[in-house]
């Protein structure tokens, strides 16, 4: 009888957590118009100066970007877990993380709401996300070389900004593989590259999974902030092709270590 009530429990667990999955969804994509079309209109339409109003736009979408993963949080969809936040947000800090399921972005943004960040390109075209990644201005991630300069122009203003060196998910199991892109920004602009592990367990939301193919049992999500990396000890004394390569293959290093522990 008792195991008969648990496996009834774990099937509405499951059932519970495909409808609140599913709500997740289209609550994001009407959230995305709504920011569109009536809140950030309404947030621009008051005085300030350009940046004042670009803080206020970002500050907007890191809001929307945190109620959300409070509804996923609050509804049971999975759980979630950040040790060291504190130490992110800082001017001219460039924020390197994996990128193992679709939602570790919208964590990241929602509670560091003043960061910029390198999107991918298509976002400029979807009709719920391109409001908003216009309106906060965030850099759209085109493989030029005019993004490379602009994303390190936003950190010698002093921005934060956020990057994703993978430029797509990372394949369950496998170490991360950056580009040299990240790399380069940082040579070119960062004070500081501060990288964030992030794990989720079971996998959710990687490449190759639907977002209907439910885990069986809670997601946990854990985002670890490392220790500060001095781009300095990388490129004094060396050209910035050279500084960028010992960056990268540093964070090569570090990530396979960190994330296989």
């Amino acid at each position: 009888m008792e195991l008969a009530a648990d496996n009834m429990t774990r099937r509405d667990a499951w059932a519970w957590r495909f409808v609140c999955t599913a709500l997740s969804f289209a609550l994001f994509g009407i959230g995305g118009v709504m920011l569109r079309l009536l809140i950030l209109p309404v947030v621009l339409h008051w005085p300030g100066p350009p940046a004042v109003r670009r803080r206020r736009a970002r500050r907007t979408v890191g809001r929307a970007f945190w109620l959300h993963s409070q509804f996923m949080y609050r509804t049971g969809v999975l759980d979630y877990r950040f040790e060291g936040l504190e130490r992110l947000g800082r001017p001219g800090q460039m924020i390197v993380a994996n990128h193992p399921s679709l939602i570790d972005v919208v964590f990241l943004i929602g509670h560091v709401p003043d960061a910029n960040c390198i999107v991918k390109h298509s976002l400029w075209k979807n009709p719920c996300m391109r409001g908003p990644v216009r309106v906060a201005q965030y850099i759209s991630n085109d493989g030029s070389a005019e993004m490379l300069e602009r994303a390190a122009d936003v950190l010698r203003e002093g921005q934060t900004l956020i990057v994703f060196p993978e430029g797509t998910r990372t394949t369950p199991g496998k170490a991360p593989v950056f580009h040299r892109g990240a790399a380069a920004i940082a040579v070119r602009g960062a004070h500081t590259i501060t990288p964030v592990f992030v794990t989720v367990r079971p996998t959710t939301l990687t490449k190759a999974e639907p977002w209907y193919r439910i885990p069986h049992r809670r997601v946990q999500m854990d985002f670890r902030v490392g220790d500060d990396i001095a781009v300095a000890d990388f490129s004094n004394g060396h050209p910035a092709p050279l500084a960028s390569r010992r960056i990268n293959e540093h964070l090569h290093a570090l990530y396979a270590r960190e994330l296989k522990a």
